[in-house]
């Protein structure tokens, strides 16, 4: 029965959705101009622009998703109801939405504005960025159990998936405060918003995307037969933001409803490796051994912030050479110290060249504009070395740190709230004895 009122809830909104879809046809008033001369209109990098309100619906669909999934996570512990709304919400935000306005790429929307004064950022951007972060806050990770399209696509390949040494989880668990470090940085200088152009599933969704990105996201998908959300696990730089927010979630949902009976049932039921198992009390260390490990760690991890700053800082030239106004620097000086490219049978000129010509700029225009790019990121480097060093650091103190733990009990950082565990606790809500 309850099973059935969530189908006719979930139709509800299907109908909804291709109503919504009819509108916005209707909202399209202003055809494409038609060109004599057969010129072929490019294809759009971004889904076209939406009316007020049905970009304020999709806010509303947002949180009524994350909303639905809390309750069904927390209140009614359905994995059925939460894996539900995943497929409607691929539907809506992927396929339908093509995947945009995505919380995971409004990270370089907030960073663009917070270091160019000349950016207005959209509020349905921020009310995207935020709202994720605020459910966590409360009720953990919902929006990666049931609503972010890009973990519903992987979580329907999960098959038979392995679970990993803890040690190599952790490893990879670094990648994503890299991709986190290196988007924030090419957003702010404004050279690129590299989450979204390298986002292996949105060119599914659109059925757009380069022969590379779809091979991308086939490996992934393919991937996520035996290593479940890999790009959610070991790639989303959003999932950084989540991993903290979660962490001290005042809501957060719990493997069994009652007290914890020890049975092990669901010690291996996480794919994603998310359930902290009990550990015993430790004995009582000494406080001299305390101390100690208290000022290694403490010279530790600015030592490797101060590491990562300098390393940054080293590679600053190589990573200002994404940004075009270095990019065309580099295509002009090579052309002026080589001046027999240009007379070569094959030599074709490339397109930036051929516009800054056009464009009537001289050299020490291109050089000055490329020279200031580069200043920008000798700061940027260092700051991206130096967050970077910081997650190392701060990974290897949680690693020295002892919690004791009588219950198994999800991770709230790396829990996705996807109810998956609940199914496998045979304890009934309020009773601690009774069997399913």
């Amino acid at each position: 029965m309850k099973f059935n009122k969530l189908s006719k809830t979930i139709l509800f909104l299907l109908i909804a959705l291709i109503s919504f879809q009819a509108l916005e046809m209707q909202a399209q008033r202003f055809p494409k101009p038609e060109f004599e001369s057969g010129h072929l209109q490019p294809q759009t990098q971004v889904p076209l622009p939406r009316s007020d309100f049905l970009e304020f619906f999709d806010v509303f669909v947002l949180i009524a998703a994350m909303s639905l999934v809390a309750w069904l996570v927390l209140k009614k512990r359905s994995r059925r109801g939460v894996f539900w709304v995943s497929i409607f919400s691929l539907l809506y935000f992927g396929f339908y939405r093509e995947g945009c306005v995505c919380s995971i790429g409004s990270i370089q929307n907030v960073a663009l504005a917070l270091f160019n004064p000349g950016y207005k950022i959209p509020l349905i951007v921020i009310a995207f960025f935020t709202l994720p972060l605020i459910f966590s806050l409360f009720f953990g990770r919902v929006f990666c159990g049931g609503v972010c399209p890009l973990g519903a696509i992987q979580d329907i390949f999960v098959w038979k998936p392995i679970q990993m040494k803890p040690w190599l989880q952790t490893v990879l668990g670094l990648i994503p405060y890299i991709y986190l470090g290196l988007g924030v940085l090419y957003a702010a200088t404004a050279t690129d918003f590299i989450i979204c152009r390298y986002d292996p599933f949105v060119g599914i969704f659109r059925l757009d995307a380069e022969f590379m990105m779809f091979t991308l996201g086939g490996i992934f998908l393919l991937t996520s037969v035996f290593v479940a959300r890999p790009y959610c696990r070991f790639f989303c730089p959003y999932g950084v933001l989540l991993h903290f927010t979660s962490k001290v979630s005042k809501y957060h949902m719990t493997i069994t409803p009652s007290k914890c009976i020890q049975c092990r049932l669901c010690e291996n039921s996480c794919p994603f490796g998310a359930i902290d198992k009990p550990e015993p009390i430790k004995l009582k260390e000494s406080r001299k051994s305390t101390v100690k490990r208290f000022l290694i760690l403490s010279t530790i991890i600015p030592g490797l912030i101060i590491i990562g700053a300098w390393t940054g800082y080293q590679f600053h030239e190589n990573l200002a050479q994404v940004d075009p106004k270095v990019s065309l620097a580099q295509q002009v000086l090579e052309l002026k110290n080589n001046p027999e490219l240009q007379v070569e049978e094959f030599y074709v000129e490339p397109l930036e060249i051929e516009a800054y010509r056009s464009a009537g700029k001289s050299e020490e225009e291109v050089f000055n504009e490329a020279s200031a790019v580069i200043s920008e990121f000798k700061t940027g480097s260092a700051l991206l070395g130096g967050f970077i060093g910081l997650a190392f650091g701060l990974t290897l103190a949680g690693l020295s740190v002892f919690k004791y733990r009588k219950d198994y009990e999800p991770n709230k950082g790396t829990c996705l709230s996807c109810a998956r565990c609940m199914d496998y606790c045979p304890v009934e809500e309020n009773d601690d004895i009774i069997i399913k």
